[in-house]
């Protein structure tokens, strides 16, 4: 017995796209010769994560609640300037990545929490 609102379309709906997405994830893995992506794509591949990372980390600093920032008084832009520069500093040696989350939170956590930026 299905719950209230819940009817055989919508539960058509949700077996149809588990069964496509089924289908689409394992297509490289069904097929019965090698396949293998050109060298541009591998490449700009590679730049994938960085960009979505950006594309996540860069509206967080200069948009509040959908508006562009109109003050220099925001911790955000100085925790990430730290971090800029530690990693740009230490790029290169180990832990780079580590030490920019931690700098940039040093920097982050007593302008927000002590200042009220």
């Amino acid at each position: 017995m299905s719950s209230p609102g819940t009817d055989w379309w919508t539960l058509g709906v949700i077996a149809g796209l588990a069964v496509v997405t089924v289908v689409t994830r394992s297509f490289f893995f069904i097929s019965s010769r090698p396949w293998h992506l050109p060298h541009w794509a591998q490449r700009g591949l590679q730049y994938a994560p960085i960009a979505a990372l950006a594309a996540v980390i860069a509206p967080e600093l200069v948009m509040t609640q959908g508006q562009l920032i109109a003050s220099w008084q925001d911790a955000r832009i100085y925790g990430a300037a730290a971090g800029a520069a530690f990693y740009f500093w230490r790029r290169g040696a180990g832990q780079a990545v580590l030490g920019t989350i931690v700098v940039g939170m040093a920097v982050y956590l007593p302008l927000h929490l002590g200042l009220g930026w």
